[in-house]
């Protein structure tokens, strides 16, 4: 029997995606940093819109706000990726399954991983700050859903977060891993929609998306939320963080390349 010769998209994508990082941080970090700003910046313009969204629905009934939050925060990923900027979230599968694949070095690796998160959260606070000047974001209340969900997460025990985290993070990558498989511009967007909205239907914690919600509440003119302390919010992203990385870059990352590892036509 004649063995044909095949070709993983998927290692092809992601050694493509590491060279191109990897390339970029050389040659100009500032353009990769703006790049990680934007995806800050873009998951927190969803999330903002989404909350006031959510508030309004909410006076028609109380379990509409959910799913407009859910829905509208889910494009911030499609304008990330459509978009070529860089998610920390995501770049814990590209990184991972990169290292392991022998595309790039760890050290460098963990250094992109890095300067992205550092600049995801830039992108968040910038756009925070900058939606509680606008009159959307002023008279917020105890009940207001972004005060809830904020609170919400505050509330959770670690061990909760990291669980939560590790979900998350499953959910974003298999948006991301059908995202770089399907060729179909529609087909993308439907994908990618469907299992963002249903992580953040569930309320799992994705670190960046924390990073958007608790930004907007740090800003914001109602400070009587519940558990918003430095240390507390620390504590909670360094958790949802860790938990992610498991979900993202081990679990999807770090398989999908073991997968894919391979002579035989079992392949993505």
């Amino acid at each position: 029997m004649i063995m044909e010769n095949h070709t993983s998209v998927f290692k092809h994508k992601i050694e493509l995606m590491c060279t191109k990082k990897a390339a970029l941080m050389e040659e100009s970090f500032w353009r990769y940093a703006a790049r990680s700003t934007y995806a800050g910046a873009f998951l927190t313009m969803t999330t903002a819109v989404g909350a006031i969204a959510g508030d309004k629905l909410n006076h028609i009934d109380p379990y509409l706000g959910k799913f407009a939050f859910a829905f509208l925060f889910a494009w911030g990923l499609i304008y990330i990726l459509f978009l070529n900027s860089e998610l920390a979230t995501s770049n814990m599968l590209y990184l991972t399954a990169g290292v392991y694949l022998k595309n790039i070095r760890f050290k460098k690796a963990a250094r992109i991983l890095g300067v992205c998160t550092l600049f995801n959260l830039v992108g968040a606070l910038t756009l925070g700050w900058l939606f509680n000047q606008t009159t959307a974001f002023h008279g917020f209340t105890a009940h207001s859903m972004l005060v809830e969900i904020v609170e919400g997460k505050l509330a959770r025990a670690s061990t909760t977060i990291f669980w939560e985290g590790v979900l998350a993070n499953l959910f974003v990558n298999v948006a991301i891993m059908s995202f770089i498989l399907i060729k179909e511009s529609g087909a993308k967007i439907a994908v990618v929609l469907s299992a963002i909205f249903m992580f953040v239907f569930f309320g799992n914690d994705h670190v960046i998306a924390n990073f958007a919600s608790f930004s907007l509440a740090m800003f914001n003119d109602f400070k009587d939320i519940d558990g918003l302390t430095f240390i507390n919010t620390i504590r909670q992203w360094t958790f949802a963080y860790i938990g992610n990385y498991i979900g993202g870059g081990l679990l999807v990352g770090l398989i999908f390349a073991w997968l894919n590892k391979s002579n035989t036509s079992y392949i993505d």
